[in-house]
């Protein structure tokens, strides 16, 4: 059977379908129009709409089995020619000019050189931000550590020395300082430095598959079971005696545990199989802790592809209780949640003291994770049609049957009074907080910066997020969430051989010149609770500027404005 030919699509025709409604993205060098699919997407749409306009073939490989990436090419409409130069996706902003019907589909009528700086403004396709536009810079220009100052750090910037209007000035000066340090830290966004940057991590990633890394060690999951069915042994049985502090300190430790292979399960790092490893992940994840596996898995890949982005990534999305940018004091509209997070005065209050109530919060954040899991399963947000229409109904079983055996069995029958009751079910959700805790370690005190649309996928997720630095004994502790750089390069890696990969990955940091950020446990928190006091004490000299205005006179000629 002859091999299907297809049309080469200029980047004027691209720009059109994706100005008509159309999702479109490159994937080896194959236009690849998704819509057909994206509503039956198991990962949910929202990733997708992230990557339209956009050369997806390292986030598309990263995240889907070969078989996965052989079923996109059934939606190839037509090829592209040379290197392909990203537009800003419209969920992210960007605007794209439709077709007409007298226009030279032969050329591209823009007129000009994609790669020039000149035409930058043109390339993103949305309005000019006052933050990351500047007429006099571009976005891809290479780093000037010979004759720029590297500006001072944003926590110490005197207030009487930024002009302002109603303070966002001050936002945005800040804005400007953080991703000047970014530009300056990391490697050249030019086109050359950064296609040196995926040729070497393509290299890479044949490197792992070569060493076999992506084949799953089952001795090491056996070691996990035992584990997992002693801690549900002893937790039954303390409460079978009646020793009910016991019995929830022993089931919290299982969900924590559990946590980890519902990841692994949801990145198809067990079996490699879409249905068996979604399957696992539900048994564990629905069955065994109430939580859906669904909801994580839209939320979660989302977060692998816009990771750290304060408007796109659910992960940092914490308002009105935590806030890791000062970019959320602007009352930004999350795409993820298709809502804008207020800075009200809830916020204004709660963003004030977030060092001290951090580890708080987060004693409490198997709460909100039953809240969402309930919202995604209610809402059939998950696909109803293609492979995956089935998974909501057994995530629905799943829950019934989670509140049946611990709502009922448990908490019900089992213990006598609502003192103890209440005592089970705090301890019992207290005890996981450390999983909450390494989630948010990997990445709240890493950039935050928006970089364009012109980073490379494996900058970028370095650029975002550390690894902790542990003993190999206390790997069971960590879960391999201690090895999110590693797990965001290569996210179908099963777990037990992160440790392996890691060496790999510090390699060819040291040869692309990208900083690869490892800290130990406790020197990684002091670097969470350090950001979340410099974003408190922004808020704190925000909340002085906006007073200094409010009690002018004259607010653009007062005490806050200098000429």
């Amino acid at each position: 059977m002859a091999e299907r030919k297809f049309p080469v699509l200029s980047r004027r025709q691209i720009e059109g379908l994706i100005a008509d409604g159309r999702s479109v993205f490159i994937l080896d060098q194959y236009v690849i129009k998704a819509d057909a699919w994206r509503q039956y997407h198991p990962g949910g749409d929202k990733a997708i709409l992230h990557m339209v306009g956009r050369d997806a073939s390292d986030e598309v490989t990263a995240l889907h089995s070969p078989e996965a990436r052989q079923q996109m090419n059934r939606y190839r409409i037509g090829k592209i020619e040379g290197r392909w130069t990203n537009f800003i996706p419209p969920i992210q902003g960007g605007k794209f000019r439709p077709l007409v019907d007298d226009e030279d589909l032969e050329n591209d009528t823009d007129g000009s050189d994609p790669t020039s700086p000149t035409s930058l403004s043109n390339l993103s396709s949305r309005d000019p931000s006052p933050v990351f536009d500047n007429t006099s810079e571009s976005t891809t220009r290479k780093r000037h550590t010979a004759d720029k100052q590297i500006p001072s750090s944003p926590s110490t910037t005197s207030v009487s020395s930024v002009e302002f209007d109603d303070g966002m000035s001050y936002l945005n000066t800040i804005t400007k300082e953080k991703t000047t340090l970014d530009l300056e830290k990391y490697p050249s966004l030019d086109f050359t430095t950064q296609d040196t940057i995926v040729t070497k991590y393509r290299l890479l990633r044949q490197h792992v598959k070569d060493e076999n890394l992506y084949a799953c060690n089952y001795w090491a999951y056996a070691i996990e079971v035992t584990r997992y069915s002693m801690l549900f042994g002893l937790s039954f049985l303390f409460l079978h005696w009646g020793w009910y502090i016991l019995s929830a300190i022993s089931l919290g430790a299982v969900w924590h545990q559990l946590v980890f292979s519902a990841h692994d399960a949801g990145h198809m790092g067990i079996t490699h199989g879409f249905h068996t490893d979604t399957v696992i992940g539900i048994l564990i994840a629905d069955f065994l802790g109430g939580l859906s596996l669904g909801w994580w898995k839209h939320n979660h890949n989302v977060h692998h592809i816009v990771t750290n982005a304060p408007e796109h990534d659910p992960d940092i999305e914490h308002m009105p209780f935590m806030a890791v940018s000062h970019r959320f004091f602007q009352s930004m509209r999350s795409t993820y949640y298709d809502r804008v997070m207020e800075y009200d005065a809830v916020a204004k209050f709660t963003l004030r003291i977030q060092p001290y109530t951090y580890y708080i919060l987060l004693l409490f954040g198997r709460v909100n994770l039953y809240r969402l899991s309930w919202e995604y399963l209610l809402a059939g947000r998950g696909p109803r049609k293609g492979p995956a229409w089935w998974h909501r109904w057994l995530e629905l079983a799943g829950m019934v049957f989670f509140w049946s055996w611990y709502g009922y069995g448990v908490l019900y029958k089992s213990i006598p009074n609502n003192w103890d009751r209440f005592v089970f079910v705090m301890i019992s959700h207290m005890v996981p907080m450390p999983v909450h805790a390494q989630i948010c370690l990997s990445h709240f005190a890493m950039s935050t910066s928006d970089l364009g649309p012109h980073e490379s996928f494996p900058q970028k997720m370095l650029r975002t997020t550390m690894d902790i630095d542990c003993p190999q004994w206390l790997d069971f502790f960590h879960g391999g969430l201690q090895f999110q750089v590693i797990h965001h390069l290569f996210p179908r890696i099963p777990r037990h051989n992160l440790r392996r990969t890691q060496k790999l990955v510090q390699e060819f940091c040291d040869e692309v010149g990208i900083p690869y950020a490892l800290y130990g446990f406790v020197d990684g928190n002091k670097q969470v609770v350090g950001t979340l006091a410099e974003v408190s004490r922004q808020a704190a000299i925000l909340a002085k500027c906006q007073k200094v205005i409010s009690e002018s006179d004259d607010p653009i000629h007062g005490h806050g404005h200098h000429h």
